[in-house]
């Protein structure tokens, strides 16, 4: 069963919507997601509940605060947001059962070097053959200078970027409604699902 931990410690830098994203499109091809939810805002787990009825489903993993357990039997796949600050045991205990790391990140020298530490513990750890990390590059468009440096910067820890999402008030229309980009027509979407074709290809890749 692929569990796909979504982490960074530094807050504010859309674990969030990288998480539901990332359940909306495993639901979209017809897997049985589950999203846990181990940051003490429960943002994922809000977005949940203002998912609609009609919407596919995805089930809630009631993590509690600090503690990580096995899903329910029947899952096929699982999300994880965890919160700012993770380290520890929390981070032990999710790094040892994921399959995939996703690290959002911003492109500010500010928001790379508070995530030096994490980054090279996560090097360190798909070294020594542990999961998968992948790095997101999140409020960035790709053909600036801020895109180029968070490439080097990432690039110097031998750490693959995925993605570049763009800022854009979509994420935000939608999760406002439990939704995400594979919840609604292509049409309306089509650039930022192009943007995460990197993403969903890493998540396919053996």
């Amino acid at each position: 069963m692929p569990v796909v931990v979504v982490a960074n410690p530094k807050g504010g830098v859309g674990k969030s919507t990288i998480a539901t994203n990332l359940a909306g499109y495993l639901a979209s091809r017809g897997h049985g997601v589950m999203l846990g939810d181990a940051d003490r805002q429960q943002s994922s787990h809000l977005w949940l509940r203002l998912r609609p009825a009609e919407a596919r489903g995805i089930a809630g993993w009631d993590v509690g605060e600090g503690k990580l357990a096995k899903p329910p039997k029947g899952t096929t796949h699982v999300v994880l947001d965890t919160p700012a600050g993770v380290h520890g045991k929390l981070l032990r205990k999710a790094l040892d059962m994921a399959d995939r790391v996703l690290v959002p990140l911003q492109p500010s020298i500010f928001d790379m070097y508070a995530t030096r530490a994490f980054l090279d513990e996560l090097a360190h750890s798909r070294a020594a053959g542990q999961p998968k990390v992948g790095i997101v590059g999140v409020r960035v468009d790709p053909r600036t200078i801020a895109a180029d440096k968070l490439q080097e910067f990432v690039a110097s820890l031998g750490l693959p970027v995925l993605a570049f999402l763009r800022p854009t008030q979509n994420y935000v229309y939608l999760a406002a409604r439990g939704l995400t980009l594979w919840d609604v027509g292509p049409g309306k979407v089509e650039r930022d699902l192009e943007q995460w074709q990197g993403i969903t290809r890493w998540l396919e890749a053996r």
